[in-house]
């Protein structure tokens, strides 16, 4: 069943992780899939993937924190596919040590891949289903995002900013059609995207493919229907 039938989605970091997992789903349902990171040879890996799934795939090399980059992506997907339907923005890194023992320049990384570089995605991506008459944006935050523990006040930050972005973007797009919603997740075994179920169950962490189904819900809603935000966490985890 091909849930995203001639869709046109752009999924960041998707060169491995929760973004590739993202953009294998999508490409599964029929989507076109736009792939882009900053590392390309991994991008054309998910490419081939997905081609080789029968899906339909395109890759263009982007680096979030770059707003120009961020602008072109969003310019050559409609060049090339005619609109933007779906946005999910995975682009983020890590980050966590006690504030007292944080860097200056560590802090602005986080926050310009994390925060400013969703952004730029979100402004860029808006902008375009404004211009058509809808879409829906899907921000990658974290459990984080809606908690915070010590060791983890930057990437908690960052991440924080993300749903505050979310909730009002949520509510500009909504008279324009726009549904703009959060994936807030906990521990995902990220490395294990290409490794069997039985690998992924034993690692104890959560499938990044149910992160991604998840996107795929949230792609897929009627019309008249939003979820802001969906919390997927370890079973049993305390937070």
């Amino acid at each position: 069943m091909h849930r995203l039938k001639d869709k046109v989605a752009i999924v960041t970091g998707s060169s491995g992780g929760i973004g590739k997992a993202i953009a294998l789903r999508f490409g599964t349902e029929g989507a076109k899939v736009v792939v882009t990171a900053r590392r390309m040879a991994l991008c054309n890996q998910t490419v081939s993937q997905i081609a080789k799934n029968g899906g339909e795939a395109w890759t263009m090399q982007t680096d979030v924190t770059d707003e120009r980059q961020v602008e072109r992506l969003v310019e050559e997907t409609v060049k090339r596919y005619g609109r933007l339907d779906i946005l999910v923005n995975n682009a983020g890194i890590g980050g966590g040590r006690r504030l007292a023992d944080t860097t200056t320049k560590a802090f602005d990384e986080v926050m310009n891949v994390n925060l400013r570089g969703t952004f730029f995605c979100c402004r860029a991506g808006f902008k375009q289903m404004k211009k058509q008459g809808g879409g829906v944006i899907i921000n990658m935050s974290s459990v984080a995002g809606v908690q915070a523990w010590a060791g983890t006040g930057t990437y908690s930050a960052s991440k924080h900013g993300v749903m505050a972005l979310t909730k009002s973007l949520a509510d500009e797009g909504r008279p324009h059609h726009i549904k703009v919603s959060a994936i807030c997740p906990g521990g995902v075994a990220d490395e294990l995207v290409d490794a069997s179920p039985e690998e992924i169950l034993r690692s104890q962490k959560i499938d990044p493919f149910d992160v991604a189904e998840t996107a795929v819900y949230l792609a897929t809603l009627g019309k008249h229907s939003v979820v802001h935000q969906i919390v997927v966490d370890r079973l049993g985890a305390d937070w």
